[in-house]
């Protein structure tokens, strides 16, 4: 499992830059205000979560998506396919270095020489200024799921508790995936919802938990300390029914998971 994790971003910038974002991502990239930053997904056309990404608005004409797993320079190659006649450039940027800073509002952003800061409320994230990992257990306990390489194109927005974070909006325009995210909003019926959960050992993210019936929770991260290994976890709701603690199976392993927070859609 690595110490750190590196930050893949994405640059949208030109006249239609806000309305790209609009007709492709799920969140309301029309009504976030420059110096703030909104949650938002680019689903495929059955509503499973190709990308998940803070969406910082830099500017008038620019925004910038800080990615939560994958890479940025497929997904900037997948996303030129739809810009057609419109006035946006998508730019990758290399990846740059993951850091925590001191405690900002919430949804803030800010530019601080060569790196960008964004706002968690029990924390700062930075972009580009230091390296280390201590943001991962501050998200960890605020629910904000990162996905490993596993996880992309296969988690509908249920499951990664995507309207509580306010990244999946249904006034507004069609965008790839709506009428799957509005059906589930409005009907329900989904069956996996993410947890916070306690494991028995550090875990790799993307490890999938089995009992007798089959693959029944995905691990998407943990942490460690002092011999705790706390993670985000989806979970069928079948399992969760059947209590707080079980004892799954990883490869050949017994992994005792403990379930905590359950986190709603």
């Amino acid at each position: 499992m690595p110490a750190t994790f590196q930050a893949e971003t994405l640059l949208l910038e030109g006249d239609d830059a806000i309305a790209f974002a609009q007709a492709q991502f799920s969140g309301n990239a029309a009504e976030l205000a420059v110096g703030r930053w909104q949650f938002s997904a680019w689903l495929d056309a059955q509503g499973r979560v190709r990308a998940l990404f803070h969406l910082a608005r830099l500017s008038e004409k620019s925004l910038l998506l800080v990615l939560r797993g994958g890479r940025a320079e497929p997904f900037a190659d997948a996303l030129r396919r739809f810009v057609f006649r419109s006035k946006v450039k998508l730019q990758a940027l290399p990846a740059r270095a993951l850091g925590t800073v001191e405690a900002m509002e919430s949804h803030t952003v800010e530019q601080r020489d060569d790196a960008i800061v964004l706002g968690g409320g029990t924390h700062g994230w930075s972009i580009g200024a230091r390296e280390d990992d201590t943001w991962r257990a501050e998200q960890i306990h605020l629910g904000w799921p990162w996905l490993p390489d596993d996880a992309l194109d296969a988690l509908l927005p249920p499951a990664l508790s995507l309207e509580r974070l306010q990244a999946v909006a249904f006034d507004k325009g069609c965008y790839p995936g709506q009428e799957i995210a509005a059906r589930l909003h409005f009907r329900g019926g989904h069956k996996r919802h993410m947890h916070c959960v306690v494991l028995s050992q550090a875990l790799p993210p993307g490890s999938v938990l089995r009992d007798e019936q089959g693959d029944v929770a995905l691990v998407l991260d943990n942490v460690s300390a002092n011999d705790v290994h706390t993670g985000l976890a989806i979970v069928n709701d079948a399992l969760a029914e059947q209590g707080k603690s079980h004892a799954l199976r990883w490869n050949e392993d017994i992994i005792d998971i403990e379930l905590r927070e359950r986190w709603p859609a």
